[in-house]
């Protein structure tokens, strides 16, 4: 799948993917709600008017209100890609949001995948 592809997908689309993956591990929309707010920026209001707008990932990320200043110490792999290494800004941003998901998933615990500890 080129990146261009990946950019033109519909958010909404996928969110509802991200959710059912953390809840098969016992995790809920709330959590993933919150690690789409920390990364993005987006308040609870904000993600869901996105979310209805139907944009795609490209407008998602170019309109969030601010990407966390500790994103860039995401580190480890996503689809065999370490994320650290991307060098496509857009596709380093989307791989991260499924990082963070992915250690959720995990069972990591919140204050770890927000990177509360580094504060």
């Amino acid at each position: 799948m080129t990146n261009e592809r990946v950019y033109k997908m519909a958010f909404s689309r996928v969110y509802p993917l991200l959710v059912q993956k953390a809840e098969r591990k016992g995790r809920t929309k709330l959590e993933v709600d919150a690690v789409i707010c920390w990364l993005t920026g987006y308040d609870e209001h904000g993600l869901w008017a996105q979310i209805d707008k139907g944009i795609d990932f490209e407008t998602f990320f170019a309109e969030a209100p601010q990407i966390n200043p500790n994103a860039h110490k995401i580190t480890g792999v996503v689809c065999g890609v370490r994320v650290e290494e991307i060098e496509d800004p857009l596709m380093q941003k989307i791989r991260w949001l499924d990082k963070l998901v992915d250690e959720l998933a995990k069972g990591k615990p919140m204050e770890k995948i927000l990177r509360s500890w580094l504060l």
